[in-house]
């Protein structure tokens, strides 16, 4: 149940568990600075209008494209 819990998505994706937790901590705080953007956006049109696109453009980038992985993480199945 913790290799399921807290190693196995890490390894699949070709990091330790503190890297995960870093990575994912940083994607959280950029996605929470974007959500409060997008509301200010809803109550005043005219500020922050690709705030949300760039921050989603730039956090897909990062996850997706750039994204350096383990050679042998991909051929691994996660653990049921």
């Amino acid at each position: 149940m913790f290799e399921k819990l807290f190693l196995a998505h890490p390894r699949a994706v070709g990091e330790s568990y503190v890297e995960h937790m870093g990575m994912a901590a940083g994607f959280g705080a950029r996605l929470f600075l974007a959500s409060l953007a997008c509301f200010l956006h809803a109550l005043v049109p005219g500020l922050c209008v690709k705030t949300g696109s760039n921050a989603i453009r730039e956090l897909h980038d990062r996850m997706v494209v750039h994204r350096v992985r383990n050679p042998g993480a991909a051929a691994q199945p996660l653990p049921q």
